[in-house]
């Protein structure tokens, strides 16, 4: 691989993407998805399970054959039956293990119920105690619904509390501001598939919280090393040093979210898709697409929330002024024209004088004659001095020699 390519330059932080200088586009692209989110609230809206709508369950064993023939006898046996909401329908099917297909339907009576399994049980052949049913009530799905509101709004507490701390208030709003976009996303995704919100997927908004800030706040660390004191000089704009941090950890995050979707896409696409294990469709989904989320979030939305927040204080907003001017003024980042080296013994113009903070190199001329003289008096390496000593004096002296002193 080509120490030039993008893969390389991304693994050693040099890749120079442009991320914070288009947050336009980011905010653009974010305020998208979360308008076709909502339209897919209002339109799609979300296909609850029983255990949050209320509903009736039918277990039926997998020795009648296939699940379309067993699903086709549940629903001739719904034809007759109806509801105050309307006529009863079913809900899902899925296969549960080797031996049990679960049939969910909409909330039945008792005699509707006691009706629906002996008309199962006749047409396909077998006992109607070979059939189980169980009533399932809405309330259930409602306490697990405020329990998980609960734990959502004291997870939301605690770790503001620990953002504000460790780093401060603007990052904290940043991240939680991400962490806000990542459920919604994964919500109106969720609504658009059609996939039933069951208990489970409640659970997997719940997992992916973690995951979601772990992301954010490597990015932050990053970003707190690189800015740290960054007033105090002007080479680069605060904005510029949370673009760097951003192409510094670029490559961890990917590696990171890959390495964490990879076990989740195989929970998903394999054990639902293939195995047929329906029970974990809704878990899978829901962590697959929070983690990708998550990911894009901590990249695109929560540092630009970041950088943006804190170009509105006055120290930044004054230090990347100066930065600016100074650029413009040509300073020593880089952008100043060169002047043109002087020849050996040239006098400096009046007008090269050199600036308050940038301090000139002292220029020593020394006549050649001069020059010859003091190398020949230079004494070389190991030879002893020349001198006579007098007055058993060391070091050479004589005590004519010293300031007001008397001779003997």
């Amino acid at each position: 691989m080509s120490r030039s390519g993008l893969a390389s330059r991304l693994y050693r932080g040099e890749a120079g993407l442009e991320i914070i200088p288009r947050r336009k586009l980011w905010f653009g692209v974010c305020g998208g998805l979360v308008l076709l989110t909502v339209l897919s609230f209002v339109i799609q809206g979300f296909a609850l399970g029983i255990e949050f709508k209320g509903g009736n369950e039918f277990q039926v064993p997998t020795s009648v054959g296939t699940m379309e023939r067993a699903e086709a006898a549940v629903h001739n046996a719904l034809a007759d039956e109806s509801t105050p909401d309307g006529p009863a329908e079913l809900v899902s099917s899925q296969q549960v293990g080797e031996r049990t297909y679960l049939f969910r339907t909409s909330p039945l009576d008792q005699q509707q119920a006691t009706d629906v399994r002996t008309a199962v049980a006749e047409e396909l052949g077998i006992a109607p105690n070979a059939i189980s049913d169980n009533r399932v009530s809405a309330a259930w799905g409602a306490q697990i619904t405020q329990r998980a509101l609960i734990g959502l709004v004291i997870f939301l507490v605690l770790v503001t509390g620990y953002l504000v701390l460790r780093f401060e208030l603007r990052m904290a709003i940043a991240a939680v501001s991400g962490l806000a976009l990542d459920l919604l996303l994964t919500a109106g995704i969720y609504s658009a598939v059609g996939f039933e919100v069951t208990p489970s997927t409640v659970v997997g908004f719940l997992t992916i919280l973690g995951f979601a800030l772990y992301d954010t706040v490597v990015v932050f660390d990053k970003i707190q090393e690189n800015t740290r004191g960054i007033t105090g000089g002007s080479g680069q704009t605060y904005a510029e040093a949370a673009n760097l941090a951003l192409n510094q950890t670029l490559m961890r995050s990917i590696n990171t979210s890959v390495v964490a979707l990879l076990p989740v896409g195989g929970l998903l696409f394999i054990g639902a898709g293939l195995l047929g294990a329906g029970t974990l469709k809704d878990l899978g989904l829901v962590l697959f697409v929070g983690m990708g989320a998550a990911f894009f979030s901590s990249i695109f939305f929560s540092t630009p929330v970041l950088v943006s927040l804190k170009e509105r204080e006055p120290r930044i907003r004054q230090h990347t002024q100066r930065v600016l001017t100074r650029r413009a003024g040509g300073g020593r980042d880089g952008s100043a024209t060169r002047r043109p080296a002087r020849q050996p013994g040239q006098a400096r113009p009046a007008a090269e004088t050199p600036a308050d903070d940038e301090p000139a190199a002292e220029e020593a001329t020394v006549p050649a004659a001069e020059a010859t003289a003091l190398a020949g008096a230079a004494p070389k390496v190991g030879s002893r001095p020349t001198g006579k000593r007098s007055g058993g004096a060391r070091g050479g002296r004589s005590g004519g020699n010293r300031p007001g002193g008397k001779r003997r």
